[in-house]
């Protein structure tokens, strides 16, 4: 048995874990007071929420697109790559903790003036003390740096932080695209829609302009009469229009969401087909159940994990490191000795480093982390504030859209009754064509309406998700990122 010097033993011994500089991450700071609910939220929506917020649509067209979107995506891509990378550097943090171990075979050839080599080569020294000299090496080298002040251990926390980030980051990602490929094909299918609601107009009003100058011809109407009408055809011409410009910008846009090229999509979803309406109770739940499971919060959150790690790693940088080098093999000085496995050579060493005077350098970086720290801290206060403003503006506008529709429809309903009446009025003879056209016309013009007003409240519905913070994945369990105290295991 090799016997190890006493200074090597004693290096062993400080392998033992050592102490870990730097604050402990306590969790975040608190920033709800209260846990009442939403404000603008009504007792009957207080309800866990679901995680696919999308599928109470009903529309399995969206459904198909969705999740063709979230495979394949290219900006979503981007951001899985980039939690590759973070998973990568964890690993490499984590090999940090371990020792590094290689092969190596040398070579030397040495000529040294004034140095007696002759008792390593006897025979090759001049009478001027010159000397050659040669050496083979062959054997196992080993490097291990031990994480006296947790160097590395912080920066293990950290890298796992960072991860997490990247994870919370990620389920933004999905909630983004979800949201903004839901809100341009409801925008799809709203376009479609009055665009042939613009087109059913013009033939009304075209109806109206011969009817116009059947009655020119017979003395009972003016020339006047026929322009006016004239121009009021050239209105939904301008309209579908602009609409086919608006269903083409559409179109493109949904396929670049899926990762297609702009016009493949153009056969799939030719047919117009109402937008998809949300359902008619939607579950919004409180702050503090719902805004934990922000992707945005919880990524701001392992973010300050991370640099509070981060401040660890500056203030081991002021103490000592220790490292050993080490290398077991065999060699000498000829090739022959490379060969004899009994009588194996042993290198130790223990080097210890401090930079005792730096003049400031560590205690500035420590203090740049701390800043760095707070600053962090402070964003995450702004994330947290932002959300729930984001969440109470959502629930308004999702509101008054409702309300919005509901008048719309109530607007329709009228309409088609007053149809229905001027053609029991044209059949009795007590009123003509042409108001009943006019009614017609109107009815179109409500229908479109109607139409707007329902893709404004999914698109509303879309955007209340995506400021409930709808992620992918439950929070860590015990874990808040709101600061407050939490024993369950985060789950609804």
């Amino acid at each position: 048995m090799i016997a190890l010097p006493r200074l090597v033993w004693l290096a062993l011994a400080l392998c033992l874990p050592g102490c870990l500089l730097g604050p402990d991450y306590a969790g975040p700071p608190p920033v709800l007071t209260t846990d009442t609910g939403f404000a603008r939220a009504t007792p009957a929506e207080m309800a866990p929420p679901l995680a696919r917020w999308w599928e109470p649509l009903a529309d399995p067209q969206l459904d198909s697109l969705m999740m063709r979107a979230l495979a394949i995506n290219p900006d979503l891509a981007a951001t899985v790559a980039r939690t590759r990378a973070a998973r990568a550097v964890l690993a490499i943090r984590t090999a940090e903790l371990r020792p590094t171990v290689g092969t190596q075979a040398l070579y030397l050839h040495g000529h040294t003036s004034g140095v007696d080599f002759g008792a390593i080569r006897d025979g090759d020294s001049d009478k001027d003390g010159k000397s050659d000299f040669d050496y083979y090496s062959l054997g196992f080298n080993a490097s291990w740096e031990v994480d006296l002040f947790g160097r590395q251990r912080r920066g293990v926390e950290a890298a796992t932080a960072q991860i997490e980030a990247a994870e919370a980051s990620l389920d933004d990602a999905r909630l983004s695209l979800s949201a903004n490929l839901t809100r341009t094909y409801v925008a799809l299918r709203d376009r479609q829609r009055r665009l042939a609601l613009a087109r059913e107009s013009e033939a009304l009003r075209r109806q109206g302009l011969d009817l116009l100058r059947q009655r020119y011809d017979q003395g009972i109407a003016s020339e006047v009469e026929i322009e006016r009408q004239r121009m009021r055809i050239e209105e939904p011409r301008i309209r579908a229009a602009q609409l086919e410009a608006e269903v083409a910008a559409q179109l493109d846009a949904l396929a670049v969401l899926v990762g297609a090229a702009p016009g493949a999509l153009d056969a799939e979803l030719a047919s117009p087909t109402p937008p998809p309406l949300p359902p008619t109770t939607v579950t919004v739940g409180d702050p503090a159940t719902l805004l934990l499971r922000r992707p945005d919060i919880r990524a701001a959150e392992r973010a300050l994990a991370a640099d509070t790690a981060m401040i660890g790693i500056a203030a081991a940088a002021r103490f000592p490191k220790l490292t050993l080098l080490g290398t077991l093999g065999v060699g000498g000085t000829d090739l022959s000795s490379l060969g004899r496995l009994d009588d194996p050579m042993l290198f130790a060493l223990p080097r210890l480093e401090w930079a005792l005077f730096d003049f400031g350098r560590a205690e500035a970086k420590q203090a740049q982390a701390e800043a760095l720290r707070d600053e962090t801290e402070a964003r995450y206060r702004g994330v947290v504030l932002a959300a729930l403003r984001d969440a109470e503006d959502a629930l308004a506008l999702f509101q008054a859209s409702r309300e919005r529709v509901a008048g719309q429809a109530r607007t329709l309903a009228a309409a088609e009754r007053a149809v229905s009446l001027l053609r029991q009025r044209e059949q009795g003879g007590t009123a003509n064509t042409l108001q009943r056209l006019d009614a017609e016309d109107q009815r179109v013009t409500a229908a479109a309406a109607l139409s707007e007003a329902e893709a404004d409240l999914t698109r509303d519905y879309a955007a209340l998700q995506t400021a409930l913070g709808l992620g992918w994945a439950e929070s860590a369990p015990g874990s808040d990122p709101l600061g407050r105290k939490n024993t369950d295991t985060g789950k609804d």
